[in-house]
């Protein structure tokens, strides 16, 4: 009896469930397979299916001074983000982790905040703080306000990577001479360099493709691509934000494809 329930379930009584899972992952993809052709239209109008097939609405991007802008400006952030974010949330991780202190789970709840808090109301929140500092409408202001929302997600994936570590490891070297900072950075560190590396691309992703809260603190010559994008599809829908939608899902699918070659090269 027990035999025959360890055998596998064929693939044919597993039929049902594939065909489940393939219907719930089409339903979610299919905003992003319906955009990618309209972005290749030769319409003037958004369509589907495109009457006729064209690069303009591409060319129309990238040879747009106020669309380039923007994109240097998300870039800029998102960079900045990423340096601020990263050793800011693996420091968090490590301190988690390798902390004898109580209140160890509630100091997690309260960095996972930004996650559960609507967006929105970071948004808002953060255009009247900025109001009263004066520093809406900055790069210091995006870099800050998405540092926050990436705090959290780098905190998680480093400390996924932990998990798994031994911190004996560090604490041999610890008792052989070396520093506190000297033991992490030559133990620990290699060792979950691709949890740290997953969370750096993660942050970057997470600013790159904010648009709520920015879309509250910045604006003019600061004003990210998600912005204008919102501020375009406000007077009229034109199809170079078609072209634009289709370069940030395949940015972001390189993003988590290389987040996905770090975590399995990690090391354990």
């Amino acid at each position: 009896m027990s035999d025959a329930a360890d055998l596998p379930i064929p693939h044919a009584r597993r039929l049902w469930l594939y065909t489940l899972g393939g219907a719930v992952l089409l339903f979610l993809m299919a905003p992003s397979l319906i955009i990618i052709p309209m972005s290749f239209s030769d319409s003037a109008f958004l369509q589907f299916p495109p009457p006729a097939w064209s690069l303009r609405w591409y060319d129309a991007y990238f040879g747009s001074v106020e669309w380039r802008e923007a994109t240097l400006v998300s870039a800029k952030a998102a960079i900045l983000t990423t340096l601020v974010a990263t050793p800011l949330g693996a420091g968090a991780a490590y301190a988690l982790h390798a902390g004898q202190f109580r209140f160890v789970r509630l100091l997690q709840v309260i960095l996972a905040v930004p996650l559960i808090l609507p967006v929105i109301l970071i948004g808002i929140g953060a255009f009247f703080l900025y109001s009263w500092i004066g520093i809406n409408n900055t790069i210091t202001g995006l870099v800050l306000a998405h540092t926050v929302l990436a705090i959290p997600i780098v905190t998680i994936t480093v400390l996924s990577g932990l998990a798994s570590y031994d911190l004996n490891q560090e604490l041999v070297a610890r008792s052989l001479g070396a520093n506190r900072l000297r033991a992490f950075l030559a133990i620990t560190l290699p060792q979950i360099r691709f949890s740290v590396v997953s969370g750096a691309l993660f942050a970057f992703i997470t600013s790159f493709d904010e648009s709520v809260v920015s879309f509250f603190i910045s604006g003019g010559e600061t004003a990210t691509l998600t912005r204008r994008m919102f501020s375009a599809l406000r007077d009229q829908i034109d199809p170079t934000i078609a072209a634009i939608s289709t370069c940030l899902i395949l940015l972001s699918m390189l993003l988590l494809a290389l987040a996905h070659v770090f975590g399995r090269g990690r090391i354990v």
